[in-house]
C-alpha cells in the first residue's frame, strides 16, 4: 500500500511515496542533491551533510535530506503540501561551510592522485564549494591501510563517509572494515590491520567518492580522459555482469561495472574487476603447426589448409569452450555437422537437458532472488560460482529469507540450514510434505557441482521434482558464461562428452580448455591464450578474446547480452567466426554468411528469443521424469575462485590472489 505525499520542492510540486527521503524525492523532481556518504544501495549514516536542504516552516537550519522521509515534513498552515528548497541562500551558505570543512584536512594531492578527473570531491568543490581557504593550521595526515593486493588506500584523503565500512558488512558480508577514535583522531582502519577476505572488494574503489581507496594494480597507468570507453559483457561467470571496458590505444587498461538492475546492480566480482593483465600475457598471436613433436609458427592459409586436409573424410568432433560467444558456438556446429560430426558444450560432463530450456536454465530470474522468502540451494557455492549473485541472496537473507543447503557447508557469508550434503538429503527433501512454503515465494538453485557427475540427471530430476511441488521457481546456476548460448544453438549430442568423443579421428577445439583430450586424436585448437588446450594441440588458430570482438551471451538465467568489441587482437589472431568462415571455404563447404551481420540474421532466423536483447525468455516448464540418484556426497564445482578460466590463469594477480586464498586457509593457529 503507497502513502502517496504532495511536496513542493524548488516551487515544482511533486507526488512521492511518504516512504521516500528527501533526497529521492529531488531526484524524483529531477533536481540534483550533492552528496558523499550516500548511496541508493548502502543503509543511510547521514554523516557527511552535504546534502543539506531547507524545510520551509521546520527548524531554522538546514536538514540532511537523506536521513529525512517526506512523511515527517509537516504541511503548511492551510494544510498545503510542505515546501523544500535546494537552492536559497541559508543551503548555499551550508553546503559552502561543509565543503570547506571538508577539505580542512584533505591534501592538494590531486595532480598525482588517481581518483583525479572522475573524483566527487573535485566535482562537488567546483560547483558547491569556494575559491578560497581561511584555514592556515597544518593538516592531520593518517597512516595507509594495507588491504591486500588489490585496493591501495591513502588514507589521509579520507572524508569518513563510511561508504566501504557499509559496503562491506552489508553487501560483501565481511566484518573487516570499521570506524576508530572520535574527533580529530576518527579513522577508517581494518580491525587488527587484516587484509580484505572478500572477493567483491574492488567495489569498494568505485564506492568511495575521494582518492582514498584507488585500484592497486590500475594505480598511475592512466587518466579518465585518456580512455576510450565501451560498454560490455563479463564472461568470468555466467551471471553476465554489464560492465564497462576502458582502452588506452589497444590495451585494455581496467573494467568498471555498469549499472543493471537486473543482473548485477552496480557490482562486479574482484575476478572480473582486476583480470584484465590477464587480456596480455601469454596471447596466441600467430598460427601454430606440430612438426615432429614441435610447434612452428605458420601463416594463416598454412594453417587453415593443415587444417582442412586434416579433416577431409576424417570423423570429425567439436568441443566448445566456456567463454565462446553464441556466433561462434553456431558456426561451429554447422561446419562440424555439415562434415558428418558432432559438436559439444557441456564440456565438464554436466548431464544439462537437451532441448529443455526449463531444465537447464529455469524458470527463475536473477531479480526474483530479492523477493523469495524461502530458497533452497542445492550443490552450488554461490560465493565462488557467481559472487554478485551470493550478495543478493544475502540481502534476501537480511531481509528475512530461509535458506536451505543441500552440499558441501561452506562460508556464504549469511546463515543457512544445513539440509545435509548428500544426495540422501536431496530425495528426503523432494519427499518431504511441503505445504507451507507452496504459498510463498519460493527458489530452487541448483549448481553445477550437482549435475556433473554420472547421476547428474536424476539430480536434475529430484531438483525439478521439489521445485514442482513447492510451486517455486528454478534456476539452474552455471559456471561457464558461454554455455547456455550454446545449448541454446543446439551445440550439444546426445550422450554428452564422452559420445562426442568416441572414435573421433579429429577435434576441434574451440576454447575448451577445462578437458583433457586422451592422446591419439588430432587436435585442432583456437583459442586465444597458451593454456591446457594449446599445448595439447597439432594446429593452433589464433583467435579474440572477449574484449576483441563483437558477440552474443546468454547468461545463466537465460538473458542474451551484447558485448561490444573494445580493443583489437594481438598479432595475427582473428575474430572466432571468421576463422571458422575461412576454414569453411578451405573445407569446400562455404558457410553461408560473409560478415558478422548476415551471421546474426541466420542466428536470429533459426533462434528467434537470441534476438530479444536483454529479454528474459519465458521457458515452458517440462519435469525430468524423476529418477533415483546414487548414495555420494555433493562436490562443488569450483573450488579455486580465480584460476577458472585461461584468460584468469594467465594473470600475475590473480595467481597472487589464488595464493593468498590459500595460504588464508592453512593459517597456522596458536597453540594455547
Amino acid at each position: 500500500m503507497s502513502d502517496l505525499r504532495k511536496v513542493v520542492i524548488d516551487g515544482k510540486e511533486v507526488e512521492v511515496d511518504g516512504a521516500m527521503t528527501l533526497i529521492q524525492a529531488c531526484e524524483e523532481a529531477g533536481i540534483e542533491i550533492p552528496r558523499f556518504c550516500y548511496h541508493e544501495r548502502l543503509s543511510i549514516a547521514g554523516n557527511c551533510r552535504m546534502c543539506l536542504v531547507e524545510v520551509v516552516g521546520g527548524p531554522p537550519k538546514p536538514a540532511a535530506s537523506c536521513a529525512m522521509q517526506v512523511r515527517d515534513l509537516r504541511p503548511g498552515p492551510e494544510g498545503q503540501p510542505p515546501v523544500v528548497k535546494t537552492n536559497s541562500p541559508m543551503v548555499k551558505k551550508a553546503r559552502e561551510g561543509v565543503m570547506e570543512f571538508l577539505l580542512i584536512n584533505h591534501p592538494l594531492d590531486c595532480p598525482i592522485c588517481d581518483q583525479g578527473g572522475e573524483c566527487d570531491l573535485q566535482d562537488q568543490a567546483m560547483a558547491y564549494g569556494v575559491d578560497f581557504s581561511r584555514f592556515r593550521e597544518p593538516k592531520r595526515a593518517t597512516e595507509d591501510l594495507d588491504l591486500g593486493p588489490l585496493v591501495e588506500t591513502h588514507m589521509t584523503r579520507c572524508i569518513s563517509c563510511t561508504r566501504c565500512v557499509r559496503f562491506t558488512t552489508e553487501v560483501a558480508g565481511i566484518h573487516q572494515m570499521g570506524q576508530t577514535g572520535r574527533g580529530e583522531d576518527a579513522e577508517i582502519t581494518s580491525y587488527l590491520g587484516e587484509t580484505l577476505d572478500s572477493n567483491m572488494q574492488g567495489n569498494i574503489i568505485d564506492l568511495c567518492p575521494v582518492g582514498a581507496l584507488v585500484s592497486k594494480p590500475y594505480a598511475f597507468t592512466a587518466r579518465p580522459w585518456e580512455l576510450t570507453k565501451t560498454e560490455s559483457i563479463d564472461v568470468m561467470d555466467a551471471l553476465g555482469s554489464n560492465i564497462r571496458v576502458d582502452t588506452k590505444g589497444r590495451e585494455v587498461m581496467r573494467f568498471l561495472p555498469r549499472n543493471h538492475d537486473g543482473v548485477n546492480e552496480e557490482w562486479i566480482s574482484d575476478k572480473t574487476r582486476f583480470v584484465w593483465d590477464g587480456l596480455r600475457k601469454q596471447r596466441l598471436d600467430t598460427p601454430y603447426i606440430r612438426e615432429n613433436g614441435k610447434l612452428r609458427k605458420a601463416s594463416w592459409p598454412e594453417a587453415l589448409s593443415a587444417a582442412a586436409a586434416a579433416m577431409k573424410g576424417k570423423k570429425v568432433a567439436g568441443l566448445v569452450g566456456d567463454l565462446a560467444p553464441v556466433e561462434a558456438a553456431f558456426a561451429l556446429k554447422q561446419l562440424i555437422e555439415g562434415q558428418g560430426g558432432n559438436v559439444e558444450c557441456r564440456t565438464d560432463g554436466a548431464k544439462l537437458p537437451v532441448g529443455n530450456r526449463s531444465g537447464y536454465v529455469g524458470t527463475a530470474t536473477i531479480e526474483d532472488i530479492d523477493d523469495a522468502k524461502m530458497i533452497q540451494l542445492i550443490g552450488t557455492n554461490p560465493r565462488l560460482e557467481a559472487p554478485v549473485l551470493n550478495a543478493r541472496l544475502r540481502r534476501a537473507w537480511s531481509n528475512g529469507a530461509n535458506i536451505g543447503m543441500i552440499g558441501e557447508q561452506v562460508d556464504l557469508t549469511f546463515d543457512v540450514v544445513p539440509v545435509g550434503t548428500d544426495r540422501q538429503a536431496l530425495v528426503d527433501t523432494a519427499a518431504k510434505d511441503m505445504g507451507a512454503v507452496k504459498d510463498m515465494d519460493s527458489l530452487v538453485v541448483i549448481g553445477m557441482g550437482a549435475l556433473r557427475e554420472a547421476d547428474g540427471e536424476a539430480v536434475l530430476s529430484q531438483a525439478m521434482a521439489l521445485a514442482d511441488k513447492t510451486k517455486s521457481k528454478f534456476l539452474v546456476l552455471h559456471t561457464a558464461a558461454g554455455r547456455v548460448g550454446a545449448m541454446d544453438v543446439g551445440a550439444v549430442t546426445e550422450g554428452g562428452l564422452d559420445a562426442t568423443l568416441a572414435g573421433a579421428e579429429v577435434i576441434y577445439n574451440l576454447g575448451a580448455d577445462e578437458v583433457d583430450i586422451d592422446p591419439g586424436a588430432f587436435v585442432i585448437y583456437q583459442g586465444s591464450h597458451g593454456d591446457r588446450g594449446a599445448h595439447r594441440a597439432d594446429i593452433i588458430l589464433p583467435s579474440a578474446a572477449y574484449t576483441e570482438e563483437n558477440g552474443l551471451f546468454v547468461n545463466t538465467e537465460g538473458r542474451p547480452q551484447l558485448a561490444l568489441r573494445a580493443s583489437f587482437p594481438p598479432g595475427e589472431a582473428k575474430e572466432n567466426w571468421a576463422i571458422l568462415r575461412a576454414l569453411s571455404a578451405e573445407l569446400d563447404a562455404t558457410l553461408p554468411f560473409d560478415s558478422m551481420a548476415q551471421l546474426r540474421q541466420a542466428l536470429v532466423a533459426a533462434h528467434p528469443h537470441l534476438g530479444d536483447i536483454d529479454e528474459v525468455a519465458e521457458n515452458e516448464w517440462q519435469p525430468l521424469t524423476v529418477k533415483k540418484p546414487g548414495k555420494a556426497d555433493f562436490r562443488n564445482a569450483i573450488t579455486d575462485f580465480y584460476l577458472t578460466n585461461p584468460i584468469a590463469r594467465a594473470s600475475s594477480l590473480m595467481a597472487e590472489l589464488s595464493a593468498n586464498a590459500k595460504a588464508r586457509k592453512s593459517a597456522p593457529m596458536a597453540a594455547e
